[in-house]
């Protein structure tokens, strides 16, 4: 099969990523050609002017909807592009300049219908930015399976990085409504239908996640309450790695408890997990601030998703109600069946 590729990136109120992404774009070493399918998702300060500017330089088009959420957007992408396959991206990423070229080389060499590759810190990065990346990708806090790690059983790609052919988005609808979550989703249901999922290790991307403390501590919340809803819908995929960040949470609260008490050795042993995260980011990222960053981003993801985890486990288990009406904050209401 001849390969033609198209890059599908929703965007929602974000006109500089947008930029920042396109002049990557124009850096690629690829001797073949590509489109660009820009989906604005309702946004209310529009990409469009961006995106004139970048017209006589990518083959590029763009799309306004009204906001169905990123999974919708993706599909709607999909179904206006005109390649086979498709390179989907969060609008915060940066390509360095062979990603297509590695993508082209792994799929020439065993092509497989869905993949999915790491991402990694530019170093433009602000510092925060630098220590969330570390602890979203470090195997030593979520054992690598964003993409640092080779191994991870079935991989389930991402959607700020990921490939997907044209045959296996019509074969399984593309995305869903669920969000976060959504790609894993997917991910399953083309594993179910005998499509396999691979990672592309040399494939990365630099993804900014332009976030604060706030924003960040509310995303992985979100992944916390998301994962039990996916347990629900593909039973097969659960793992009891998944309780870890809540028997964190609670062993964490538990060691300060014993040391009111004079009892120690607990905390003790939470201590020595965080000198190893922070003299290993600080190995990786050569800077003292980011190393103290990465403890603290350990701690936030952890908390984060520990609870929403413990919480979305206890209501889907004790509620007798959908997924949609116990969590509505997670389900887009507009989408359009593919």
């Amino acid at each position: 099969m001849e390969l033609s590729y198209s890059f599908i990136i929703p965007v929602y109120n974000r006109p500089d990523e947008i930029r920042e992404l396109l002049e990557s774009m124009l850096s690629l070493d690829f001797s073949g050609s590509f489109e660009v399918v820009i989906v604005e998702d309702g946004s209310t300060i529009t990409s469009e002017a961006v995106v004139e500017e970048f017209s006589g330089k990518l083959n590029i088009s763009y799309f306004r909807k009204t906001n169905s959420g990123p999974g919708d957007s993706r599909n709607f992408g999909m179904r206006k592009a005109r390649g086979n396959y498709f390179l989907i991206l969060d609008s915060d990423v940066i390509l360095p300049p062979l990603y297509l070229a590695e993508v082209d080389k792994e799929l020439r060499k065993q092509f497989v219908h869905c993949f999915g590759g790491p991402d990694a810190a530019h170093e433009g990065f602000s510092d925060l930015q630098k220590a969330i990346n570390y602890t979203m990708t470090s195997f030593l806090t979520t054992g690598g399976i964003r993409g640092g790690k080779k191994m991870v059983g079935k991989f389930q790609p991402r959607s700020f990085n990921m490939g997907l052919s044209k045959e296996a988005f019509l074969v399984s609808g593309g995305f869903g409504s669920i969000h976060p979550g959504e790609d894993p989703d997917l991910a399953l249901r083309l594993q179910k239908g005998d499509f396999e999922t691979r990672l592309f290790p040399e494939a990365f991307v630099y993804h900014k996640r332009r976030i604060d403390w706030k924003k960040f501590s509310l995303q992985v919340r979100k992944f916390g309450l998301v994962r039990p809803i996916l347990n629900r819908w593909h039973p097969e995929s659960a793992k009891i790695t998944f309780w870890f960040p809540t028997l964190f949470m609670i062993g964490f609260i538990i060691a300060l408890v014993f040391a009111l008490f004079g009892w120690y050795w607990l905390l003790y042993a939470y201590g020595l997990y965080f000198l190893l995260l922070f003299f290993h980011s600080l190995y990786l990222n050569r800077s003292l601030k980011i190393a103290f960053l990465s403890v603290v981003a350990a701690i936030v993801q952890f908390f984060g998703y520990g609870f929403g985890f413990c919480k979305s486990t206890c209501y889907l288990r004790f509620m007798n109600a959908p997924p949609e009406k116990l969590f509505p904050e997670l389900f887009f209401k507009n989408a359009q069946k593919t």
